[in-house]
């Protein structure tokens, strides 16, 4: 056991963790006086490591940021009480790696493929970056702002890929480049989507990379394959396009052939901020919009199987959380609230978890799978006022940490997309692309 002096209180603890490192169950006596650095001394002490391993430690569902005496007089516990503590791998203090530069705002970055930055702006363009920053191509896909883009997954073993891309011009678009330098990178519009009669606000894949899930202001959810037809399945307009295509020299052969949805969602009744794939049913869908509702979908017979409905919280973003049995929903109320899908259809429902920002929550990452270092219990949000914040859910009071972006510029800098892959957080917004080291990944961008 830790020593003690008389002069000292001490307060009886048994430690608890869910990492690689547990302590034999036994209980401790620790001075009152003690902060998070002694308590890491005596676990990593205890369990005799021999390259030191920082923890925090979290006391009913909160980080310990004071000495543990003033922790238990500030919630009344008594000298006798055995506190539970648990204790957690600290996160490192994050880094700025690089800066992506734009020359107009950067509504989605993607840092899913190894080695490659996607970046999705409001000129119409998809960029490519490699991780020495160098812009590798530059693709005119839209003819108005980007708002979304996602790689589709592929088993193929080779430089091409499928990158699906939503826009203010009313499609979606399914491009094909070729990951290289010089004169062999090439990329061509394979198929535009054709459903929606309002701005696009996201396009997603499942994990397999045969679907995709479209969302837009109009209200409706489309759900479509990635085959790329052979002809038109929707009629041509007449017209603007027709004289346009005639303006460029494109032909049958070459444009962009008109794709339709394998099926049409409908029950949002307002704005459906984004639409995403459950991760253990390539079929099954969650989408959440500004009629504050959190919608739970069969997507192949297009019906609405659950809503969760929460008052006066139009909805920015969706994620879904490791255990695929709740999602996080970032609303206009500075909130990201977890929302469990097992939850009555007819129930209005309240949240699990709450997260509190000090200005609207725009985008949300959880934790990457690739990264065994990485928490499932950790998330990323970044918000209206350029900062971007990692909480531990389990202790949900305040952020473990947070750091703000574009500190160069003057004034404000919307954050607006955020992805987190292999200890690398991408962080696309009004400033452009930065590129975060947070938390201890297998792969880090150079300097």
């Amino acid at each position: 056991m830790a020593s003690t002096s008389n002069a000292d209180v001490s307060h009886p603890v048994v430690f608890t963790t869910q990492t690689a490192y547990p302590l034999p169950s036994q209980k401790f006596m620790i001075p009152a006086s003690w902060r998070r650095y002694q308590l890491s001394q005596l676990v990593n002490k205890a369990l005799s490591l021999e390259k030191p391993v920082p923890f925090d430690f979290l006391v009913r569902g909160e980080i310990l940021r004071t000495t543990l005496g003033e922790w238990c007089a500030e919630k009344g516990i008594g000298e006798e009480e055995t506190l539970e503590i648990e204790y957690i791998e600290s996160v490192m203090p994050p880094q700025k790696m690089s800066s992506l530069p734009h020359e107009d705002w950067v509504s989605c970055v993607s840092c899913q493929e190894p080695n490659y930055f996607f970046t999705a702006s409001y000129d119409g363009n998809i960029r490519i970056f490699d991780y020495a920053q160098s812009l590798l191509q530059t693709i005119p896909v839209h003819e108005a702002p980007s708002t979304s883009l996602t790689v589709i997954p592929s088993n193929a073993n080779s430089d091409t890929r499928l990158i699906a891309s939503a826009s203010h011009d009313l499609t979606a678009r399914l491009t094909q480049i070729t990951l290289s330098t010089g004169p062999t990178a090439s990329a061509r519009t394979l198929a535009s989507l054709h459903l929606h009669t309002a701005p696009l606000t996201s396009i997603t894949s499942n994990s397999s990379g045969s679907y995709l899930l479209t969302a837009s202001n109009d209200g409706l959810i489309g759900f479509w394959d990635t085959s790329i037809p052979t002809t038109d399945e929707v009629a041509l307009e007449e017209g603007t396009e027709r004289k346009k295509r005639r303006k460029v020299g494109e032909d049958q052969d070459t444009r962009p052939k008109r794709k339709a949805p394998l099926n049409v969602l409908k029950s949002h009744t307002a704005r459906v901020s984004k639409a995403i794939f459950v991760k253990s049913d390539n079929k099954t869908a969650v989408s959440a919009g500004f009629d504050s509702t959190v919608r739970t979908w069969d997507t192949e017979n297009g019906v609405c199987t659950n809503t969760i409905t929460a008052s006066s919280k139009p909805f920015l973003d969706i994620a879904e959380l490791p255990s695929g049995q709740s999602v996080l929903a970032a609303s206009t109320d500075r909130t990201v609230c977890q929302y469990d899908l097992r939850a009555a259809e007819s129930a209005t429902t309240a949240s699990v978890t709450t997260l509190h920002h000090s200005a609207t929550p725009s985008c949300i990452a959880t934790s990457p799978s690739q990264s065994p270092s990485s928490s499932e219990h950790q998330i990323i949000t970044g918000a209206y006022d350029g900062v971007v914040r990692l909480w531990d859910l389990r202790s949900t009071k305040s952020a473990v940490t947070s750091f703000k972006v574009w500190e160069a510029r003057t004034g404000g800098r919307k954050v607006l997309s955020v992805d987190w892959t292999r200890g690398v957080v991408g962080i696309g917004g009004e400033g452009g692309v930065e590129v975060w080291r947070v938390g201890e990944g297998d792969r880090l961008v150079p300097s």
